[in-house]
């Protein structure tokens, strides 16, 4: 099979879709890989080390679209991308189309096969393939909601583990799946004053013995987000729906009801955001300031520590590219039911039902 590889072109996005060592796994497959120029060079994958791991690496996007049948990437395709697609190529990346209707027309007329990797599914019924950025994002989340308490950018001014005769920061955790439960450890690591909520009460049970009563818990309902929030330095936004727009947890109005300063970290922004006033950032730009609430929604937030993610990532993807490559894609979707659950769009068409709700399409 032929793969390619092209450069990210999302703003800050220094991810790369497969690193040296995958594409030495496939071309040692007899596929033929190619691969961007400088695709990887900014987290430290060189041309030279492409090209030994068996690449040929190509000037730029529209000969990488060319040449390749199946397009591995991280994140979306942006719209120069999406004109790139012919009906012939199937890509495998994030997509996150249930807040993206634009991007879901253009995928849609490209008649190009689609597969995200945020509804590949796993018999235990996860999803392996959003597990290690949310695993990133979940512990990133801490990193800069501690970062933007600084009073230099607006936030309270609070040290999130605090010091001896002043009391740590108070942080509250929205969702308790695997971004929750990271975000969770990083907190408790600083010595922080952490809740975290979820609709689930095993997954509270699950919180509660892996943080031996160290995290606060409690159902999630709405008088018990109002309630809990009202307090809190540091809220992040860790719900997921898969395949679906993320549920709105903090109405706009609510705002006004947090302390002056304190930060919102909306993990969620991909598919949306879990707070009424969340709108996608940058790494560029990453934060503003809404009712005196300072506000992190970057859309790409792993990419901040882009070396470590493409790494997780990878080793995640490696084994469902091998797979397509060696049995053909068609044959690939219709031997695993958990790979065909991340397919999205077919022959201009929706095929994922959460998506389709989602876009109304």
């Amino acid at each position: 099979m032929r793969i390619s590889v092209p450069k990210e072109i999302k703003n800050h996005e220094y991810r790369v879709g497969m690193v040296p060592a995958s594409v030495a796994e496939l071309t040692r497959n007899g596929h033929a890989v190619y691969v961007e120029t400088q695709a990887g060079t900014r987290i430290g994958f060189s041309d030279d080390q492409y090209q030994a791991a068996g690449a040929t690496i190509l000037p730029d996007a529209q000969s990488v679209f060319a040449a390749g049948e199946l397009i591995v990437k991280v994140k979306e395709p942006q719209p120069h991308e999406c004109a790139l697609l012919q009906p012939q190529h199937t890509i495998f990346t994030y997509l996150h189309l249930a807040a993206d209707k634009s991007q879901a027309l253009a995928l849609m007329q490209s008649k190009a096969r689609c597969i995200a990797y945020e509804t590949v599914t796993e018999p235990q019924g996860g999803l392996p393939l959003l597990r290690p950025m949310s695993e990133v994002a979940g512990r990133l989340s801490v990193n800069v909601g501690a970062h933007y308490l600084h009073t230099a950018y607006g936030g309270r001014g609070v040290l999130l583990g605090g010091v001896p005769g002043v009391n740590p920061a108070k942080v509250v955790i929205l969702g308790g799946g695997v971004a929750g439960v990271n975000a969770a450890q990083m907190a408790v690591g600083l010595h922080a004053d952490v809740t975290l909520l979820d609709i689930s009460a095993h997954k509270l049970i699950e919180v509660n013995h892996l943080f031996n009563g160290r995290v606060k818990t409690a159902f999630s309902s709405q008088a018990a987000v109002a309630e809990v929030i009202k307090t809190a330095d540091l809220i992040i936004g860790a719900v997921l729906i898969p395949g679906a727009a993320a549920p709105k947890l903090i109405r706009r109005e609510q705002l006004k009801t947090l302390l002056p300063g304190a930060v919102l970290v909306d993990i969620a922004i991909d598919q949306g955001g879990c707070f009424e006033s969340s709108r996608a950032t940058t790494h560029q730009e990453p934060i503003f300031i809404e009712e005196g609430i300072v506000h992190y929604c970057v859309a790409n937030m792993p990419s901040a520590v882009a070396r470590t993610a493409t790494l997780a990532l990878n080793s995640a993807t490696l084994p469902y590219i091998i797979k397509m490559a060696n049995l053909g894609i068609e044959s690939a979707l219709q031997k695993d039911s958990h790979l065909a659950a991340g397919l999205n769009i077919a022959a201009g068409v929706i095929t994922h039902k959460a998506v389709a709700e989602a876009l109304q399409l």
